[in-house]
């Protein structure tokens, strides 16, 4: 390589440093300090040098004060490299952390999901919904339900190819509650897509709608799906391992139901019990698996468990987002 090569490499390189690093510091208000979970710099180098100086201390004390445990654990954490477990022996549910806990109290009645939702065309506005936690634990026991009547167990995998609609919240939930492992699929992939992830992950069931609103449009949701389902290498079929697909009325554009593997939501949803007991899952149980786009290669499957996910997103919320009870996260993912 020449000098001067060599030269604009390091000159590059050093531009992207440039731009990762961030020097500046922008102090917050005094009355915002006294507000937040972290009030000072003081309190968070104080937080921080607990998780390095005594980690399994550290990550101990806040899954035994955010979560709620069916067992408390053994191990806080057991490792050897590459891999590691966290909260060995305990039990909990992502589901009952998310909702039961807040039945008895006010927070029952109060909003978990506010959803606005994606005009069906230009002008006309789009809908508006809101779920309580009472209302929203009743829809996920009802659809967990829904899930065991159709063969689906712990451990089997649930693929959710669905539009931005509360359901599609319900259907994770409603996975958890009975330790099926999600898989979310965005809906703006192919059936190719869809596909190639059902047979990575050997997928079960599929959640899917008939459409959903975009742009104006609407996307073929359950039409992807239909031709995902009859996609062939070598002359055999590459998601056979689907025994069920459940459809979201959402857009009532005309789809294609085949008898004794499509079902409607709505009809399946109101045949089930509104209760369903929470299964009491290991912490190192498989909670979802996200598969990274493709874009360099073979799409990857992420697989994320249980306790450490859940207390991970906990602390997130409370330390990095500063979210209090009566705050409105504004997701637009």
């Amino acid at each position: 390589m020449s000098k001067t090569k060599r030269t604009k490499k390091a000159a590059g390189s050093d531009n992207i440093e440039s731009m990762l690093r961030e020097d500046r510091v922008f102090k917050p208000s005094k009355e915002f300090s006294k507000q937040a979970h972290i009030g000072s710099m003081a309190q968070y180098k104080k937080l921080y040098k607990h998780s390095i100086d005594d980690p399994e201390g550290f990550w101990g004390e806040q899954a035994e004060k955010e979560l709620t445990w069916f067992k408390p654990w053994s191990k806080v954490l057991q490792w050897k490299a590459p891999n590691a477990k966290w909260f060995v022996g305990g039990q909990t549910n992502v589901s009952v952390n998310c909702l039961d806990r807040f039945l008895d109290s006010e927070k029952a009645n109060q909003a978990a999901i506010i959803w606005e939702g994606e005009p069906a065309a230009p002008g006309i506005p789009g809908e508006e919904r809101t779920l309580t936690y009472r209302q929203l634990h009743r829809e996920v026991c009802q659809f967990a339900n829904v899930l065991k009547a159709r063969g689906i167990k712990k451990g089997d995998v649930v693929l959710i190819y669905m539009p931005m609609v509360p359901e599609a919240a319900v259907a994770m939930l409603a996975c958890t509650r009975i330790g099926a492992i999600h898989s979310v699929v965005f809906g703006g992939f192919s059936a190719q897509s869809v596909a190639d992830r059902i047979q990575d992950s050997q997928a079960k069931m599929v959640l899917t709608s008939d459409g959903g609103f975009r742009r104006g449009g609407v996307v073929p949701l359950k039409e992807n799906v239909d031709n995902a389902l009859k996609i062939k290498v070598k002359g055999r079929f590459i998601t056979k391992s689907i025994e069920s697909v459940i459809v979201l009325r959402r857009t009532k554009n005309k789809v294609t139901m085949k008898k004794g593997r499509d079902f409607w939501w709505h009809e399946e949803q109101a045949k089930a019990s509104v209760e369903c007991k929470p299964a009491k899952l290991n912490s190192e149980h498989p909670l979802f698996i996200l598969y990274t786009s493709g874009s360099t290669g073979k799409p990857k499957g992420i697989l994320h468990t249980t306790a450490g996910y859940l207390l991970g997103a906990k602390l997130t919320s409370k330390y990095v987002f500063d979210l209090k009870d009566n705050d409105v996260y504004w997701c637009t993912a």
